[in-house]
């Protein structure tokens, strides 16, 4: 198991409220009343859309009995996890392999050979083991057992759940068998800790328990083997009067686990890895951690009331919209998914390392995150004010730049090469496409740029300074200079990824990402008193021309095909006006190209940032009507569930980057471009920044 920075450091509150650059009216937002008219509701079992507790570095995901109970009524849909930022398992690696010992796939790279971890053909084991290891973890699952039994979704009746996001309290009431029973369930905020309380004449009878169930580590999407309880350990120590302790062990990791409670209730193990709590009172607090030695568990009202303070403080500081004005009927849904993604984006993705693209909710692609991905989980944060939050996963940044360095040294490369799907330790994948994606490059410069912004100061300069300019070396050594311009690659897959990589070349999105990039790496080198690299100006200065034929900005400068073929995966040209600054744009062209897209692109075969990135690009240049357009696209990847997350397909269910990329498109379109239609929209905004 990895460690993290000290939570003091972590969890320091975020921002007092910015000055809005143009708040509408001068009554300040009913922010309390904004929120709860969003609180989710469900009133029936909804294995799409369970509801989660967490803090951003652990969440909790309960069904509607408020805790884990019915699991595998969800577990084809989105499984029911306990995960954390540093819960993770890897299998031992195959006899005889190394992790260093994959064959890497040559690419002519302008007359040199450069290698990357593309093919597994001829070293499949190898190949899929680093893929899959290490894998996030299901730390354990919760949930209530009726008479030593768990419980049967039939026997479950009359469900009220709503949780309370002013509070961050998961309140479920039902029936058992015609008894009610009512659970309140919440994380604390600085602690990876699930505390709840179960009130009912069936606990009072001592037919309720709780049972803590164990898995194995899997790569799957639920994260969790349950059919192999001889390759891990569970382990109590002597439980007290209100706590006990527990330690876990897989291969070579181990976590730890603290369970107490108050009133009379007892704790026994049963089976090999379950722990049942039992007694007339069932209110109890389970507490993770990936180190021996953790703290002594807060009684579960501690917890409650930190919790309704945390969240009361998220809410009344940072960034705030009012829709509640406007005629348009869209408006409400637009609010609704503005506030749920601002709750979503800071359970799962202000942590401290870049989330996965399902957060800590379950598995996707092995638990491991997305480096491309980083900018739609979290560039909204300082947009809103709560730059803290970003800072958090930004020091993941400096710890594994060594990692990056030396990735870009064995390609022959200056500077640091940034995976593109990775884990805590900074090492990348195998994949026939993410290999050669270029575009999370400049993302540690941007987001550090933003958080000079929010803290335009000497320190903010230093601490991000080799992160910025390791970053930049990479780009303006990984330009080939050739007739008098720099191009970008081949090979490499752009944003767009159905494109191959020996045949791809100065895409569209990744000409502007460089020039924007390289011009903040040089500003930098001011704020730390050190003078330009003539290197990456000369780079910046005579970068390829973005591609255009008929009019139309193209994927890249080798496909003319891109509106008739290629119309489909993400419009990537749109975000270089919008996203970026639009360098190189011309906007009269980009204008012709958002139309085009609008009308003849594939939706259905897009993502969910795609939308808000489309609906920026309108924003900006003038088009407000396609702008809110956009974030209303019918598609089955802009489907937005009961429970805020962006659906995607039957195996992915959230997809916070279509969260993250809501809250950035909308923090612009309010604080910059007037990007709300004059009519039928009532904008009233506080605390936003427009720094993109």
């Amino acid at each position: 198991m990895s460690h993290r920075m000290s939570r003091r450091e972590l969890l320091a509150a975020p921002g007092a409220v910015a000055v809005a650059r143009r708040a509408e009216g001068a009554q300040g937002i009913g922010r309390r009343d904004v929120v709860r008219r969003h609180n989710p509701v469900l009133r029936a079992m909804d294995p799409r859309s369970p509801l989660s507790v967490g803090n951003g570095e652990f969440a909790f995901t309960a069904d509607v009995t408020g805790l884990q109970s019915i699991p595998d009524e969800y577990e084809k849909t989105t499984p029911l996890c306990t995960q954390s930022q540093w819960g993770w398992h890897s299998f031992p690696i195959p006899d005889g392999m190394t992790p260093d010992g994959l064959r890497m796939e040559m690419f002519d790279t302008y007359g040199r050979a450069v290698g990357y971890a593309t093919s597994a053909k001829g070293q499949e084991k190898l190949f899929n083991w680093l893929r899959e290891n290490p894998h996030r973890l299901n730390l354990a699952r919760i949930g209530l057992r009726l008479d030593g039994k768990p419980l049967n979704a039939a026997v479950i009746t009359g469900v009220e759940q709503t949780l309370d996001l002013w509070t961050g309290v998961l309140t479920s009431r039902f029936q058992l068998e015609g008894v009610p029973v009512t659970v309140l369930t919440c994380c604390h905020p600085e602690r990876d800790a699930v505390a709840a309380r179960v009130d009912s004449a069936l606990v009072t009878l001592g037919r309720l328990s709780v049972a803590i169930d164990f898995p194995y580590g899997s790569p799957g999407v639920n994260a969790s083997d349950w059919n192999s309880p001889a390759r891990h350990e569970t382990n109590l120590s002597t439980p007290g009067l209100s706590s006990v302790s527990i330690e876990r062990r897989l291969d070579g990791d181990r976590y730890w686990v603290s369970l107490g409670w108050t009133g009379g209730a007892r704790v026994a193990k049963q089976g090999p890895h379950a722990v049942v709590l039992a007694g007339r009172q069932l209110e109890f607090v389970c507490e993770f951690s990936g180190r021996k030695g953790q703290q002594q568990p807060l009684p579960a009202k501690a917890c409650m009331a930190a919790s309704e303070r945390h969240w009361a403080k998220f809410w009344s500081t940072g960034g705030a919209v009012d829709l509640s004005g406007s005629t348009d009927a869209r408006a409400d849904e637009l609010e609704r998914r503005i506030v749920l993604s601002q709750y979503l984006t800071a359970i799962q993705c202000s942590g401290s390392a870049p989330p996965q693209e399902t957060g800590l909710t379950c598995n996707s692609w092995y638990g491991k995150f997305h480096l491309e991905m980083h900018w739609w989980h979290a560039a909204h944060l300082p947009l809103w004010g709560r730059t803290p939050l970003l800072e958090r996963s930004m020091a993941w940044y400096e710890r594994v730049l060594p990692v990056a360095v030396e990735k870009a040294r064995k390609q022959g490369y200056k500077g640091a090469r940034w995976a593109k799907m990775t884990d805590l330790n900074g090492r990348d994948s195998p994949s026939g496409v993410g290999e050669m994606l270029i575009w999370q490059q400049p993302h540690p410069i941007v987001l550090a740029d933003l958080c000079y912004r929010a803290h335009p100061d000497r320190r903010t300069a230093e601490r991000y300074a080799e992160i910025v300019f390791q970053s930049a070396e990479f780009m303006a050594d990984f330009a080939v200079e050739r007739d008098g311009r720099y191009v970008l690659g081949p090979p490499l897959i752009p944003a767009q990824e159905n494109h191959p990589p020996r045949e791809t070349w100065n895409p569209t999105f990744e000409l502007s990402q460089w020039m924007q990039a390289l011009g903040i790496a040089q500003q930098w080198r001011g704020r730390v008193g050190l003078p330009p690299v003539a290197k990456w100006d000369d780079v910046r200065k005579r970068m390829s021309p973005l591609p255009v034929k008929d009019g139309l900005y193209l994927a890249h400068e080798n496909c003319p095909q891109t509106y008739t073929q290629r119309h489909r995966d993400h419009p990537s040209m749109l975000g270089a006006y919008g996203v970026l600054e639009g360098q190189g744009v011309d906007k009269e062209t980009m204008r012709r190209t958002l139309k085009k897209v609008m009308a003849d692109w594939q939706w259905p075969d897009t993502w969910g940032w795609d939308f808000p990135m489309t609906a920026m690009t309108a924003a900006k240049l003038g088009e407000p009507e396609i702008a809110i357009e956009a974030l209303f696209i019918k598609s089955p990847k802009n489907e937005w569930l009961p429970n805020g997350h962006n659906y995607q397909r039957p195996n992915l269910t959230l997809y916070l980057p279509g969260n993250g990329g809501l809250l950035a498109a909308v923090a612009m379109m309010a604080a910059a471009w007037d990007g709300f239609p004059k009519r039928g929209w009532q904008v009233r905004h506080e605390g936003l920044n427009a720094w993109l």
